[in-house]
């Protein structure tokens, strides 16, 4: 993170049905006990214009949508969300709860539909202008048992029309990512109970804090 920046960058990770929402909301509360202020966003989207990629991102469609496309919109929506909610957030000192960030992108444009990963990187650094999260929570679920549990909530998106074998592709790249990156991740067991699956949020955010 860059020096002038005064907050802290989290972000929540993971494929279909993980359980990122409840899981989140779990985490704000944490550190809000803390007396720490948090600004709570998801990517794609974020602000009004972010928000509007995100739709034209997941809503399905008869044409198909380029990979470079989904890229660049992608990068776009975050460029937006970069500018005008993280940075001023921890500029004044807020905790940064992010749905989601470039992670993401790696493991689904990345692994998922097979975008050379320098490509995603020139994006990045053009973007991002050296701002990385502080902490990664990858929740991490066999990706059957997620996609059962994201289809009995909602209707599915353009991503979750997915074949398994996608999420494969994504499940892999994340945990790749978080093998390469272990002092930014912690790979949070989605499988378990709640209870537990809460506990070790607790845990990696007090490690985290400790240090």
């Amino acid at each position: 993170m860059s020096k002038d920046l005064q907050g802290r960058f989290i972000t929540v990770e993971g494929t279909e049905g993980v359980g990122k929402s409840t899981n989140i909301n779990f985490l704000c509360q944490l550190l809000k006990d803390k007396g720490i202020e948090i600004v709570l966003t998801r990517e794609p989207g974020g602000t009004p214009l972010a928000e509007e990629l995100r739709e034209l991102l997941l809503t399905p469609r008869e044409e198909r949508v380029s990979q470079d496309t989904e890229l660049l919109l992608m990068f776009a929506a975050r460029a937006q969300h970069i500018e005008n909610v993280i940075r001023p957030a921890l500029a004044r000192g807020a905790w940064v709860i992010s749905d989601r960030f470039t992670d993401a992108t790696f493991a689904y444009q990345g692994g998922g539909r097979g975008v050379e990963i320098e490509s995603i990187r020139m994006l990045e650094s053009l973007v991002q202008h050296g701002l990385h999260p502080d902490l990664t929570l990858l929740l991490d679920l066999d990706v059957e048992v997620g996609l059962q549990r994201a289809s009995a909530r909602s209707t599915p998106d353009r991503f979750e029309q997915e074949k398994v074998d996608f999420f494969g592709k994504v499940r892999a790249a994340y945990l790749e990512r978080a093998k390469n990156e272990p002092n930014r991740f912690a790979v949070i067991d989605a499988s378990c109970a709640i209870e537990e699956v809460q506990s070790q949020i607790s845990a990696a955010v007090s490690e985290y804090l400790g240090r």
